[in-house]
């Protein structure tokens, strides 16, 4: 029996499953899931093939959900991340009572943080049976140890010392990409928007930042210790050292686990502006970027849809635009770019306005998958 490919879509307005045979010639679409919720992410967990879903909602909250029979039927989480009560500081309380201070004789109730919604949600490694990572709006990292049962915030994160100098992007102050380092189980890497990039060399106890040499052209600062609007980080596991970034203010290369970051982008790309980047299945030195004009004007380069290879980890790049429509003005969002795991990769792309875009040779020739989607929020593909 030949392996199936699973591409799955999160939209404003539901979810998507596509499904084709090795070929990726041609899908089948099923019917939408989570019908007028926003979904966010949809991830099969390679260790079990369970999909987790990142869910909200408008009246209902934000929520998590799981399936066993390829999303069949789904399953809520039975306590969905949750952060604690607020303090006036900014910093999460233990207990409710923690909540009410006094300050010059007078009781004063203060507000808890308000959960928004969940952005992605990353399996665990091999060595971490049942152990899943979440990110979230505002900006908070929750790990489940039970498949996806039960979620529990990391506070070192949420109670960092530099959080109450993190401002909001435009998306909100929200932690999107989760990185694990598959040959260190105590180093991971996240990413917020807009602090930066922040890595941990303990399991998460403790966290640093990890910006240097990246701009920040909208600060006093251009090159801060944090601050940056990170879009989207990639790593390839074999080669974790070797760490990808598109920037609000550029595309990046570090070669030394973030310790510091290279400009791969400058004079060789043309805009520094971009949310998606993802890396190549089976080549590290192979990355992929979906550019927009920049940060004011939200749409394609020059009125042209493409997406950018590199083949040389960022000396070079071209454009590719083989079966991609040559008037557009389309956004990609920063979770809406994914790979399959072939040696002639399968790259994914789906649009804000609905277009699912994919290309069955590593980026040299692109055809539709989809149209008249409701907006791509994500999209990850899976081989089984």
């Amino acid at each position: 029996m030949g392996k199936k490919v699973l591409v799955f879509v999160g939209t404003q307005k539901g979810g998507f499953i596509f499904e084709s045979n090795e070929k990726r010639k041609r899908w089948k679409t099923s019917d939408i899931h989570f019908k007028s919720w926003n979904v966010m992410h949809i991830q099969m967990d390679p260790r079990d093939q369970r999909l987790h879903a990142a869910t909200s909602h408008f009246v209902y909250g934000p929520a998590t959900h799981y399936s066993d029979d390829l999303g069949k039927t789904w399953t809520q989480a039975k306590q969905v991340p949750l952060l604690s009560r607020g303090s006036k500081s900014g910093r999460p309380a233990s207990t409710v009572e923690e909540a009410f201070r006094t300050e010059g004789g007078e009781s004063i109730q203060e507000q808890p943080e308000k959960m928004i919604k969940v952005w992605n949600i990353k399996p665990g490694r091999e060595s971490e049976p049942n152990v899943l990572y979440a990110g979230a709006q505002p900006a908070s990292l929750f790990v489940s140890k039970d498949r996806g049962e039960t979620w529990e915030l990391n506070e070192p994160l949420y109670d960092h010392p530099q959080r109450g100098q993190w401002n909001p992007g435009a998306g909100g102050l929200t932690l999107h990409t989760i990185l694990l380092d598959p040959t260190n189980p105590q180093r991971m890497y996240i990413a917020v928007s807009a602090a930066g990039c922040y890595r941990t060399d303990d399991g998460g106890q403790t966290w640093a930042p990890y910006n240097k040499n990246v701009r920040a052209d909208f600060m006093p600062n251009k090159f801060p210790e944090f601050g940056q609007c990170v879009h989207k980080m990639a790593m390839h596991p074999s080669t974790p050292n070797l760490i990808y970034q598109q920037n609000h203010c550029g595309v990046y290369r570090s070669d030394n686990a973030g310790e510091d970051w290279i400009d791969i982008g400058e004079g060789k790309l043309p805009s520094r502006f971009g949310f998606p980047i993802a890396v190549h299945p089976t080549d590290p030195h192979t990355a992929y970027v979906a550019l927009e004009e920049s940060d004011e004007f939200r749409m394609s380069v020059d009125g042209k849809f493409s997406v950018w290879r590199t083949r040389d980890m960022g000396d070079s790049w071209e454009r590719l635009t083989k079966g991609l429509p040559e008037k557009a003005h389309l956004v990609v969002l920063r979770e809406a770019m994914a790979t399959d795991t072939f040696e002639d990769a399968g790259i994914y792309v789906g649009t804000h306005t609905g277009q699912l875009f994919y290309s069955r040779d590593s980026g040299d020739s692109w055809d539709l998958m989809a149209d008249f989607l409701p907006p791509i929020q994500s999209v990850e593909a899976a081989v089984v």
